[in-house]
């Protein structure tokens, strides 16, 4: 067995684990099931793929997000490590070739979402698999006290019936007492074993500010804080209209959301991970799986829905240990605001029956059939159609999505990929009946090699037609000819939205929904959204303190750097230092009225800092006053 020291050094280039790696990491080769809670950037990956890379056979990962599950694929593979994953919107070759490789050997990690798990294709392949540990990512997904419960999460579980001495390594930024003691029930630990840091972060420092205007406020602290920044908020819309502001007042800024086209989002992101953007204003869909250390300041110009999410979000700020900023930028209207959207994100049943029935109606499915078709999708267009509330029928989607009945993949690309069917010596006889299509054959095996026989490889129908030299409309046309003809799989590029049925289709009026806990699961998220106004509204105590209770950590230890510990230092030293300033500030006034700003100059630097909050005390006691050109007099 490699030493998993050596393995780190090889394939990330670090000399040492991070604390709490190791531990975990020596868990999953004893056998054991584990649940690891470490904080945004404290590297779980690294918890699963270390082991799994020591060991014979293929790690499987479970995981909620194709886009994470995307990125973590092409990370591993640029190291060198072969990964692959099963999703929604994958043509079932592919999916099949993908379970084969898995089967005989040629793929170390395989990626699945939970909704996978239930088909049979992968039920059947999985029991002929050499599978070395199940890792579960987004653990708190399989808990319904969790800020992001999904019932698929639930079939993981059935998996242990097929894999019973496999290991289970659940892995969670966040977790409260709660969620804990669900993840391990629901995964069916065989022993109890918690791995988690505590949720302090010594570098961070948060912070609410009220303000009228958050825009200029905005301003105010990227101008005085360098460093690169996130600004968080809810609207799309909003998220290109302030990137585009922020650039108007000289700071280098890129928006970022779902609803942009892949390039855009793509180059956005990489501007922003090079430095070339300063600041990037994206909805939460921006941030997870992104390896970036040395962001100095996270804001957020509209709340989260939970404790959760803003510590996950806050937390992509000094992961690289050193001093940074989570800032809450607060109107007076939010926290109202906030718990209207969440009752908006639940609609009743009778709103998910009438919007199921419309989707159905909309890609004219039959009862009992669609399951696990993947279909473009306009939610303008929809609501149009059906006279929908655009809102209303998001929500529902997103609803529907949660109770595990479909999966709406509001952002889903996928490039241009080809799998050859035929055999060398098949191939080779097509093209010398097909002389027209020689061409195109050769081209794409001399660009992209004979992987394409065994595998589906991305290809660029504007290389392969500046190759041939012909009309990138032409390769396209020739590609799909083959396509039909079965030479080969075909899979244009994708760019936009889609929505997967994960069941047969129900008859919406019969919808295997449970009213009482979709009532439940809007009094939850009520509470949390509560929680979070709570934690904003709370200037009297420190804010780490405030996160760790949440978490069910105790700790009377102040953090000293957030919004309430900073006040306090502050007026203790106004405090130490009262007297004597007091008495130097009336010493100049006592024979002629003096401007506060010729007081200041009589000053050191540092008792200016103090200088304006202690004249304005004066002034409240009444102990000086003004005169009527502006002047302070003793009184």
């Amino acid at each position: 067995m490699a030493d998993i020291h050596d393995i780190l050094k090889e394939h990330w280039g670090y000399e040492a684990f991070r604390p709490g790696q190791e531990e975990i990491i020596s868990s999953v080769l004893d056998g054991k099931d584990a649940l690891a809670i470490l904080p945004t950037g404290g590297g779980k990956s690294i918890c699963f793929q270390v082991p799994a890379l020591v060991q014979e056979g293929v790690c499987l990962v479970v995981s909620p997000l194709i886009a994470l599950m995307k990125d973590q694929v092409e990370n591993l593979k640029r190291r060198g490590i072969s990964a692959a994953a099963l999703h929604a919107g994958q043509p079932a070759r592919e999916m099949d070739l993908i379970l084969d490789n898995c089967v005989y050997g040629g793929v170390k990690f395989l990626y699945v979402s939970p909704e996978r798990l239930q088909t049979d294709l992968f039920l059947e392949r999985v029991k002929r698999m050499k599978v070395n540990l199940l890792a579960v990512d987004e653990a708190h997904c399989i808990s319904q006290w969790g800020n992001d419960f999904r019932p698929p999460y639930l079939q993981i579980a059935k998996l242990r019936e097929v894999l019973p001495q496999v290991p289970v390594l659940a892995l969670t930024a966040s977790a409260t007492e709660a969620v804990k003691q669900d993840i391990q029930e629901k995964l069916e630990f065989r022993e109890p074993l918690v791995f988690q840091q505590s949720f302090a972060r010594k570098n961070l420092s948060y912070s609410v500010l009220p303000t009228e205007d958050k825009e200029v406020r905005l301003r105010e602290i990227l101008q005085k804080m360098p460093g690169t920044a996130i600004v968080y908020v809810r609207n799309r819309r909003r998220t290109v209209e302030l990137a585009d502001w922020l650039k108007k007042q000289g700071i280098k800024s890129a928006a970022y959301h779902a609803g942009l086209p892949h390039q855009t989002r793509a180059a956005a992101q990489t501007d922003w991970v090079h430095d070339r953007v300063r600041v990037m204003v994206a909805t939460n869909a921006f941030g997870m799986g992104i390896d970036k250390p040395d962001v100095r300041l996270v804001v957020h110009l509209d709340l989260p829905d939970s404790l959760e999410a803003y510590y996950q979000e806050a937390g992509r700020a000094g992961r690289d240990g050193k001093y940074s900023y989570a800032t809450v930028l607060l109107a007076p209207a939010d926290t109202a605001d906030l718990l209207r959207k969440v009752e908006e994100a639940y609609p009743p049943l009778e709103t998910l029956q009438r919007v199921y029935q419309a989707l159905a109606n909309y890609y004219q499915l039959a009862t009992g059939s669609g399951a696990f078709q993947s279909f473009d999708f306009d939610l303008a267009e929809f609501s149009r159609t059906y006279q929908l509330s655009a809102v209303e029928a998001h929500y529902a989607l997103k609803q529907l999505q949660t109770e595990g009945l479909l999966e709406l993949n509001e952002g889903f690309y996928s490039p241009s990929k080809v799998n050859i069917l035929l055999g060398h010596e098949q191939l080779y006889e097509f093209q010398l009946l097909n002389e027209t299509l020689e061409p195109i054959i050769k081209g794409l095996l001399r660009l992209y090699g004979g992987e394409m026989y065994n595998d589906f490889v991305r290809i660029s129908e504007k290389g392969l037609a500046k190759h041939l030299n012909l009309a990138e409309a032409t390769v396209k046309q020739q590609l799909q000819h083959l396509h039909q003809r079965k030479v080969l799989v075909y899979e244009p590029q994708h760019d936009g939205p889609q929505v997967q049925f994960i069941q047969p289709r129900h008859d919406a009026s019969s919808l295997p929904l449970d009213k009482k806990r979709l009532v439940t699961f809007r009094e939850r998220a009520l509470a949390k959204a509560k929680s979070v106004t709570e934690f904003m509204q709370n200037s009297e105590e420190c804010r780490t303190i405030q996160i760790l209770a949440y978490f069910g950590e105790e700790s009377n230890t102040v953090c000293r750097i957030c919004d309430y510990c900073l006040a306090q230092k502050k007026k203790k030293k106004l405090d130490e230092n009262r007297l004597h300033l007091e008495a130097k500030v009336l010493a100049h006034i006592k024979e002629t009225p003096l401007h506060p700003k010729s007081i200041a100059m009589h000053f050191s630097s540092s008792e200016q800092e103090l200088l304006g909050d202690l004249i304005q005390e004066m002034l409240e006691s009444g102990v000086v006053g003004y005169t009527k050109d502006g002047n302070l007099e003793r009184k």
